[in-house]
């Protein structure tokens, strides 16, 4: 039987952690805050490497981004209201003139922004690795300085305007169809409540759940 995702909007996504900030650069060389990169706006971040050969890794997910952008770059409110981040495991080899040349070949196509940031060394990304969690093996050379991340699981991140991640896709659901229903569900969140606060002249504050797991059907 295929699987048939809950319409966008008939469930609420958990509220997981608050995105943490890092101090990065662009494919440009300008420094950005990543603080900066997950507020305002539906963002869909996660970390990657260009040289992964692994098929059912980082080349995987970034395809699986190419696509689910074209598919938001095809809906009316979505492209402006949703934003991609890719974060490079490997700042030692990823500097901004390949991430330039890596952006041009996975997000040629017009959709909603996506951002390829670098650190300035693997001891400058690490603490960001481990406040999103982000299990790694780190490779380190003759002086003992870590280098570069050379194992690690897939994941990517949901976050909601306010910075809150609301969903983490692993590989075993990275399901296209659940996470696209996931953006609507977050963009008619926000919507919602933009409306409410301009009619009531005040933010309104929503209680988190009281569920420690999502109050989505099994996916």
């Amino acid at each position: 039987m295929q699987f048939v995702p809950p319409a966008a909007g008939t469930y609420s996504l958990q509220r997981i952690q608050a995105s943490p900030d890092a101090a990065l650069m662009d494919a440009s060389a300008h420094p950005r805050r990543l603080r900066d990169l997950t507020r305002g706006k539906i963002t869909l971040l996660t970390f990657f490497y260009t040289h992964c050969s692994d098929p059912l890794g980082c080349p995987f997910a970034l395809g699986l981004m190419s696509s689910l952008r074209e598919r938001i770059a095809a809906e009316s409110d979505l492209p402006a209201n949703v934003r991609f981040v890719s974060i490079s495991f490997d700042p030692a080899r990823d500097s901004p003139r390949q991430l330039r040349g890596y952006a041009r070949d996975v997000a040629s196509h017009a959709g909603p922004e996506w951002d390829f940031l670098t650190a300035a060394s693997m001891a400058e990304l690490q603490p960001l690795l481990e406040d999103f969690g982000q299990d790694v093996r780190i490779e380190r050379d003759a002086s003992g300085r870590k280098v570069t991340a050379i194992d690690h699981m897939l994941k990517l991140f949901l976050i909601d305007p306010s910075g809150t991640v609301r969903e983490i896709y692993a590989l075993d659901f990275l399901q296209p169809d659940v996470m696209l229903n996931d953006i609507r569900t977050l963009r008619m969140e926000d919507h919602h409540s933009s409306q409410a606060s301009n009619s009531s002249g005040r933010p309104i504050t929503k209680s988190a759940p009281q569920a420690a797991t999502s109050s989505a059907p099994p996916r």
